[in-house]
C-alpha cells in the first residue's frame, strides 16, 4: 500500500479552493500510485475560524461530504480529512474517510478539545473509529487525540496498525511532530500518518512538519514548512526485524 500525506496551505473559508486544492492533490497523489491522502484537521471551511465554524457546519452526507466523496471517486485516490459537523445543535470537529470509489468508511469526532477556541466552540466525541483499508487495519484520530496514550493504546487493543491523523498543529508545538507521534508508533508499533497545515490563518501560525512515522519510531516521510505532497510505500514495514519494535504491551506491570 501507497498512502500520501499532503501538508496544505491554510483554508480560511475559502470553500472553492479548498475543493479545488482536494482535487488536484488526490489527482497527483493516485499518479504517484497512493491508495490514500490525508488532508489537515477542519480543512472545511478553516481550521482558526470559530466564526465559520457554527455557520457552516453541514450535517453527515450534505454537500461537503458529496462532493469530496466525488472527488476520491474521480480520482481514484482514497481521502481522510476534516471538516465541522452539525448535529442539531451540537457541533463537532470531525474527520472522515472514503475510499477510491467515494464510499465512506469512517467518521470521527474529535475525542480531546484543545484551547478556548475549540472548547467554545465544539461538543467532544465519545467513541473511536476503526475501519479496514487493504490488509491493515486502521483508525482516526484528530490532532491533540494522538497526544493521549491511552486513546492510542485502546486502538492498538483493537488491532489498529495503521493511525490517520489530520492536525493543526501550531507553530512552536514542534515537540508533538518530533517526540510524541514517534513515541505512540513505536509504543503501539503502529504506522502513524500526521498530516498538518503550513503558513498563517488569522493570525495563528502553523508549524508544518507533517510526517509518516513507522512502528519502529522512524520517520518514513517528512515535510518541512512549505506545502508538501508526500507519498509513502508501506510495503517495507513488512519485513522490519521485531526484534527492534516495542513490547511494552507484553512487559507492562501494574503497581499497587
Amino acid at each position: 500500500m501507497k498512502i500520501a500525506l499532503y501538508q496544505s496551505p491554510t483554508t480560511d473559508g475559502d470553500e472553492d479552493a479548498a475543493f479545488d486544492r482536494v482535487g488536484r492533490m488526490l489527482g497527483a497523489a493516485a499518479l504517484a500510485g497512493a491508495g490514500m491522502a490525508v488532508f489537515p484537521e477542519l480543512y472545511l471551511p478553516g481550521y482558526n475560524r470559530p466564526d465559520l465554524h457554527p455557520a457552516r457546519a453541514q450535517v453527515q452526507g450534505g454537500p461537503w461530504e458529496e462532493r469530496l466523496a466525488g472527488l476520491a471517486r474521480e480520482a481514484g485516490c482514497g481521502l481522510a480529512i476534516g471538516w465541522a459537523e452539525r448535529d442539531g445543535e451540537a457541533v463537532y470537529n470531525v474527520a472522515s474517510c472514503y475510499d477510491a470509489t467515494g464510499r465512506k468508511l469512517a467518521h470521527h469526532r474529535k475525542l480531546q478539545l484543545f484551547g478556548p477556541m475549540e472548547k467554545g466552540v465544539f461538543q467532544p466525541g465519545d467513541r473511536y473509529s476503526i475501519f479496514d483499508l487493504g490488509d491493515r487495519r486502521a483508525a482516526l484520530l484528530i490532532c491533540y487525540d494522538v497526544e493521549f496514550a491511552h486513546h492510542v493504546r485502546a486502538l492498538h487493543e483493537a488491532g489498529v496498525d495503521l493511525l490517520l491523523v489530520p492536525t493543526a498543529n501550531p507553530a512552536g508545538f514542534g515537540v508533538v511532530n518530533d517526540a510524541l507521534v514517534p513515541a505512540r508508533a513505536y509504543e503501539y508499533r503502529m504506522t502513524v500518518v500526521y498530516a498538518n497545515y503550513h503558513g498563517d490563518e488569522a493570525g495563528l501560525a502553523f508549524g508544518g512538519g507533517s510526517v509518516i512515522v513507522g512502528p519502529d519510531g522512524q520517520p518514513l516521510a517528512r515535510a518541512g514548512t512549505g506545502e508538501s505532497l508526500l507519498v509513502c510505500d508501506l510495503a517495507g514495514l513488512s519485513v522490519l526485524d521485531p526484534g527492534i519494535l516495542s513490547t511494552q504491551d507484553q512487559d507492562r506491570r501494574e503497581i499497587g
